[in-house]
């Protein structure tokens, strides 16, 4: 009989307690937008400027990786580049020496067209025969035949060497692709932080070799945390995303401490309820999930339980 009024005195002491704040609408906990920054490359880490607890801001130089070996590939493969050039023929000597022999060629065609004409003009005095005419006109042919050689063999050269060069520069896109591919990694091993908030875990330390994808910190913005808590499918009629509550912190053994709060997230499929929370109706199996945005004052941490009320209670 003692122990069942103690049990009865318990219960009207917490009742009366509570009476401030009334019973909650839906609980759950606190998170926030985590963020796991990883390192792209491969290599040693040469610097690491980051601690749990820091607060870091975004764009700043988290962590610097040993890219050593990759400069060396991206100076290799830009003398590579230059090589090629090197490799490359220049026609220009070997053609300007066929045309110095045109040149000859010409002024040799001009002596005979001369020639030719007096010799023209002897043969209507019956000062010249007509075979002398012949062997000259045999001349200015077999001339002109050798200067279209000669011009063809220019064509040839050049059309030679341009094939030539084609085929050694063909490979100078792909080294540049090469180059740019290098370049992009040696940029990655600078590992910049992506948002603005406080670094929640450090995973490694300076000294230690990393690998693309192997994570260096996680970091969360904190000004702003996300209560997820669940509710029944007759309270989800009450609720439309930005809607105002209140949302309610242990702040000591007996009292609460209240946030104003704003619903950015309901859940559009039902699920099981949580073990590890209550909803307002307990016997209630399947609920919805919901997130609130409470402004975070430095007391909310990742985590914490916390109540809401869709309304305020007398």
């Amino acid at each position: 009989m003692k122990k069942w009024c103690y049990l009865f005195i318990t219960a009207i002491a917490f009742t009366a307690c509570n009476s401030n704040t009334g019973k909650a609408d839906a609980s759950g906990t606190f998170e926030a937008d985590e963020v796991i920054v990883s390192s792209e490359i491969a290599g040693r880490i040469i610097q690491m400027d980051v601690k749990e607890g820091d607060t870091m801001s975004k764009g700043r130089l988290a962590a610097v990786i040993d890219a050593a070996n990759l400069s060396l590939q991206k100076q290799q493969v830009e003398a590579s580049i230059d090589a090629l050039h090197n490799k490359t023929s220049d026609a220009s000597p070997q053609v300007q020496l066929l045309q110095d022999q045109i040149a000859v060629q010409k002024v040799q065609m001009a002596n005979l067209q001369k020639e030719k004409a007096r010799t023209e003009n002897l043969i209507k005095a019956d000062a010249a025969t007509t075979k002398q005419l012949d062997d000259i006109s045999n001349q200015i042919d077999m001339l002109n035949r050798q200067i279209a050689v000669t011009e063809q063999q220019i064509k040839v050269q050049l059309n030679n060497t341009s094939t030539q060069n084609r085929s050694i520069l063909s490979e100078q896109p792909a080294l540049e692709k090469r180059a740019a591919q290098i370049a992009d990694q040696l940029e990655r091993s600078t590992v910049i932080n992506p948002i603005s908030g406080t670094v929640l875990t450090k995973y490694a330390e300076a000294g230690e070799v990393t690998a693309p994808g192997k994570a260096l910190y996680k970091i969360a913005n904190l000004s702003e945390i996300k209560l997820r808590a669940y509710i029944t499918g007759d309270q989800l009629s009450q609720l439309k995303l930005q809607q105002a509550v209140t949302v309610q912190v242990d702040d000591g053994a007996k009292a609460f401490k209240t946030y104003k709060g704003t619903i950015s997230w309901i859940s559009s499929k039902a699920e099981f309820t949580p073990k590890t929370i209550q909803t307002k109706d307990e016997r209630a199996n399947l609920v919805y999930a919901i997130k609130i945005n409470v402004p975070n004052d430095g007391t909310l941490k990742i985590g914490m339980y916390g109540e809401v009320l869709f309304t305020q209670h007398k």
